[in-house]
């Protein structure tokens, strides 16, 4: 690992004004400290933000506010959330391990770096680490690679659970920049596809802090599920996942929300079927059919097109659990 600096900050503006181009602030760094062990994240010092921000869910007119520091086993146990939202707790529970959930923040969840297993072994191409190298899953092992939204240029996908519920809840994320100036990124805005850049990850202004996420009141805290597929049941990142839910006015559906993981750079929306959904009779034959339009949207690669037919699987029954939830 490089030597490099360490300090703290106990205030927002006196960490956007230490902020330099080689300085990285540091808060679970569950995600960041791994990469600078495999020299991936070289930065030449760290500023430590744990202080600067806040660590509390919060009522708000008409949403619920997540820290940015709220760590993410006490978002999943959190009062508030698992009344208003327990999609997210659901999400959060299906992630990692209790030892990492402990230490992870919110906004460093948004944050963290694919798990390609390209990304993270240095001696093979990979344009998110080096823009221009090449991208050595294109043809090389695709089993955790994308299904949609990619290009030649990268075929990794975002790792998040929690992304996923907030995703499917159309959160958005408060954001301060150096200026001080308070922007907000609605959720599906914030994360990017690879496009030109394949190393960036999301749209977070350069130097800029996450403050907090807001999830606007819903109707989804009674049918609700998350299914997440992967290859053991705890510690692994999802070959695919689903939130979904549901708002149903007796059997009929008034609204759905459906988000998947473990198939795009970014937490996808699956916005065809929703509206396919919307009005729907609650039945399996209805859940089969919006399966089917989410499966005619991917286009897996050579070495990964079992997803497609197991994202139809976890689709299906994420939306029975909705019944029973």
């Amino acid at each position: 690992m490089k030597p490099f600096s360490f300090s703290k900050s106990d205030k927002v503006s006196k960490a956007l004004s230490a902020k330099k181009e080689a300085v990285q602030f540091l808060a679970g760094g569950t995600n960041l400290v791994d990469l600078m062990k495999k020299n991936i994240a070289v930065p030449d010092g760290l500023i430590d933000i744990t202080a600067v921000l806040s660590d509390k869910v919060e009522a708000q007119s008409g949403s619920t506010r997540i820290g940015a520091m709220v760590r993410n086993s006490a978002l999943a146990t959190d009062p508030q959330i698992l009344a208003k939202n327990p999609l997210v707790a659901k999400a959060v529970l299906a992630g990692a391990s209790p030892q990492i959930r402990n230490m992870a923040s919110t906004a460093g969840n948004l944050l963290q770096r694919t798990r390609c297993p390209y990304f993270y072994e240095t001696s093979t191409p990979c344009n998110k680490r080096k823009p221009g190298s090449g991208c050595s899953a294109l043809h090389g092992e695709q089993r955790m690679s994308a299904i949609i939204g990619y290009n030649d240029a990268c075929v990794a996908v975002h790792p998040s659970d929690l992304c996923i519920a907030l995703a499917a809840l159309g959160a958005s994320v408060n954001v301060t920049d150096k200026g001080n100036k308070q922007l907000v990124i609605p959720f599906k805005d914030f994360h990017k596809l690879p496009e030109s850049t394949p190393d960036l990850d999301n749209h977070l202004p350069k130097d800029a802090i996450i403050t907090s996420v807001d999830i606007p009141d819903n109707p989804f805290n009674k049918h609700f599920a998350y299914v997440k597929l992967r290859d053991r049941d705890s510690y692994a990142f999802a070959l695919v996942s689903v939130a979904a839910a549901l708002d149903l006015d007796g059997t009929r559906i008034k609204e759905a929300r459906l988000a998947s993981g473990g198939v795009a750079h970014k937490p996808w929306r699956w916005q065809k079927a929703e509206q396919y959904l919307k009005g729907k009779e609650a039945n399996a034959a209805t859940f089969h059919a919006a399966a089917a339009i989410v499966a005619d949207e991917v286009k897996p690669l050579p070495g990964n097109g079992f997803k497609k037919v197991m994202l139809m699987g976890a689709i299906e029954t994420a939306l029975q659990h909705c019944l029973t939830a």
